[in-house]
């Protein structure tokens, strides 16, 4: 610890990731503002308390905060052109966290005992809340069941199926590689082994199409670019052993009946993933203690080395050739293309979901964002304002908020400039951490071959999920990647002149008055929007018992927050209960006036006008609501009313809007 003091704050943050992990992935801007905040003062505190030493750190780590800090820049500039600038502005906070926590883990240098050790509580952090998961599933009634595994898919604790299974699996390489390095206690290995059959399975439990595939190609660049291959081979098989066998009990426990998942299956399934990851356990400790005391000649360790090359090759050429002779590899392809543009519809409903098809409606998401790229290609259409494009432009009755791809959302919504600023940042951080993975230090190649495959993964699989928005995802991610550049070799460096010394003396204070500057400001960005959510919240908790406190409330979050819309929206909404129409025709005034394309009060609007009387001023606004979403049947339903000179019932649209809004969740 003395050594690289800066470990002391990134334990703390570390500590934060693992209480997202514990509710919903740190997705709502309650949950992750006031932890983005945290995050800033660490990296504050670290800045003032250990300054790195900044000639040492790499130039290509430099270089990746530079591009980084650019592309953090970039996101609150869309502000400017943004459609909906309350959505862009969180969506460049969110940004900004993540630029951080990269800064906290990645200016300081890490020895490998320190960052095996940060990597390491990481990781047991979330093998112990998978180990708390399966057996808060085990222990809940039939009823729970069916909140906790809606569908046959576990969503708990993330509230989102995809994102459960990527929050397991990215902890499951790291753990993966961690436990083939001698350098760690037999002990630890084996816990670390036996964990990542247990993530693996809390995973499978989610039943995620693109964990599915993501995971043969992290296994690929793991081979094809990490070193150690035939300690991770020889690691893997024990592994792999101890999913498969727990495996089908597993995804027994998904299966439905008459609409709910049976307890009995869920026990079986904990049984058999718990049973599998002891074994694993067992096994890995006890190699790995054999290995620590049984001294093999050159020889013998040569022989050894061989024959588990000769088994990777063997394994490899079994799988391709299983794959060739599972089905026709050719007409799986087209299947799978045919399903992916053909959306959930073309998905085969009558066997498992993993490999059902690839039906959904992200082809037309896709098709959307690269639209708007084409159409706003430098600087695209600002941060996370995907979803009144899609609304607009879109051909599924979903209401997606963002294009489910992280390079997607970068092209889309920064356009050329944002893509290749971020394009560099990575760059630059993943040659940074290249050279780790070539350094003298075996434990330090071993951390950052782990942590870059903790990286990957959530890269992967967030090239086809909206990751990027989850908190709980994105932070690990961007601390993963940090430790790897912590780890890379630093520049050496002569001691500077004493009338050098003495001018940085000088401007040290100027230096910490601007930096305390730029994080009151950095700060205030976060903390009004998280204030006015949390007033905006209160508010929907109160309304029906003290109406004008809520109002009150809402009219602080409007003012706490002065680019959303959505106090102004959820005030209309409450004034619309208590038959309010000119107060509810006054707060959706407001709320267009902060986003004119806004569907839902333009709608509102439209109704308050026909029920006035006011038949002209209704098919205007309800002619714009239909254009705003046109596949919106309750918008349709509307305009027809008052094209057909009714007047359109307040009350009935609004119990319509809140069927669908229940029949979504």
């Amino acid at each position: 610890m003395r050594a690289t003091p800066a470990t002391v704050p990134a334990l703390a943050a570390i500590a934060l990731f693992v209480v997202w992990a514990t509710s919903q992935a740190g997705y709502p801007v309650t949950h992750w503002a006031p932890g983005a905040l945290i995050v800033l003062a660490l990296l504050a505190i670290a800045l003032i308390a250990v300054p790195p030493r900044l000639a040492e750190v790499p130039r290509a780590v430099w270089v990746a905060l530079a591009a980084l800090l650019a592309y953090t820049a970039l996101s609150y500039l869309s502000i400017l052109w943004a459609t909906d600038t309350g959505v862009a502005w969180e969506g460049a906070n969110r940004t900004l966290l993540y630029l951080a926590v990269f800064a906290l883990f990645a200016l300081w240098r890490q020895r490998g005992t320190s960052a095996a050790l940060l990597l390491c509580l990481w990781t047991l952090a979330l093998i112990v809340l998978a180990a708390f998961t399966a057996l808060h599933l085990d222990a809940a009634s039939a009823g729970a069941l069916r909140t906790l595994i809606p569908g046959g898919r576990l969503d708990y604790p993330t509230g989102y199926p995809n994102a459960n299974a990527a929050q397991w699996m990215m902890a499951f390489w790291p753990a993966v590689l961690l436990a083939r390095t001698e350098r760690l206690p037999w002990a630890v290995r084996g816990v670390l082994a036996g964990g990542a059959v247990l993530l693996a399975e809390v995973a499978l439990l989610s039943q995620s199409r693109g964990s599915l595939y993501a995971t043969p190609v992290i296994l690929v660049l793991v081979f094809a670019l990490l070193p150690g291959r035939t300690r991770t081979f020889a690691l893997l098989v024990p592994v792999v052993c101890g999913i498969g066998a727990a495996a089908p009990a597993v995804l027994r426990a998904d299966d439905l009946h008459n609409g709910a998942v049976r307890s009995a299956a869920v026990h079986s399934a904990t049984l058999a993933m718990f049973l599998a990851a002891v074994v694993v356990a067992l096994v890995v400790s006890l190699l790995g203690a054999a290995e620590t005391r049984v001294r093999v000649s050159q020889v013998s360790q040569e022989r050894i080395r061989m024959g588990v090359r000769v088994a990777t090759v063997v394994a490899l050429v079994a799988i391709v050739a299983g794959g060739l002779a599972f089905g026709k590899p050719v007409a799986r392809i087209e299947r799978g293309w045919d399903t992916f543009k053909g959306g959930y519809a073309s998905d085969n409903t009558t066997g498992s979901r993993l490999i059902g098809g690839l039906g959904s409606n992200r082809y037309d998401f896709y098709r959307v964002a690269l639209d708007e790229f084409l159409h706003h290609p430098l600087v695209g259409i600002g941060a996370d304002n995907f979803e009144q494009q899609y609304l607009l432009h879109g051909r599924s009755e979903e209401t997606p908020h963002y294009p489910h791809s992280v390079e997607l959302r970068t092209l889309a919504q920064t356009g050329l400039i944002g893509a290749l600023l971020a394009l560099v940042g990575l760059a630059a951080a993943l040659l940074a951490a290249a050279r780790a993975l070539r350094g003298p230090d075996p434990l330090a190649r071993t951390v950052c071959a782990a942590a870059l495959a903790g990286f990957a993964y959530w890269v992967v699989h967030g090239s086809f999920d909206w990751f990027w928005e989850f908190a709980g995802l994105g932070a690990p991610a961007f601390a993963l990647l940090g430790i790897g550049c912590a780890l890379a070799p630093g520049r050496p460096v002569s001691s500077p002149e004493p009338a050098l010394q003495s001018g940085a003396r000088r401007r040290r204070p100027l230096a910490i008055a601007f930096g305390a500057l730029l994080v009151l400001v950095c700060a205030a960005s976060l903390v009004t929007p998280w204030l006015s959510k949390l007033e905006i919240e209160n508010a929907a908790r109160i309304w029906t018992s003290r109406p004008r406190e809520a109002y009150s409330r809402l009219k602080s979050a409007a003012a706490l927050d002065p680019l959303a819309d959505e106090a102004f929206l959820v005030a209309g909404s409450i004034a619309l209960r208590y038959d309010e129409l000119s107060r509810a025709e006054h707060q959706f005034s407001l709320a267009l006036g902060r986003d004119p394309d806004d569907a839902y009060a333009t709608l509102e609007q439209g109704a308050i006008a026909s029920t006035k009387g006011d038949r002209a001023q209704a098919l205007r606004l309800l002619t714009r609501a239909a254009y705003l979403d046109p596949r919106e049947p309750v918008t349709r339903q509307a305009l027809e009313t008052a094209r057909s000179a009714g007047r359109v019932s307040i009350d009935q649209l609004n119990d319509a809007i809140l069927l669908k809004a229940q029949q979504i969740e």
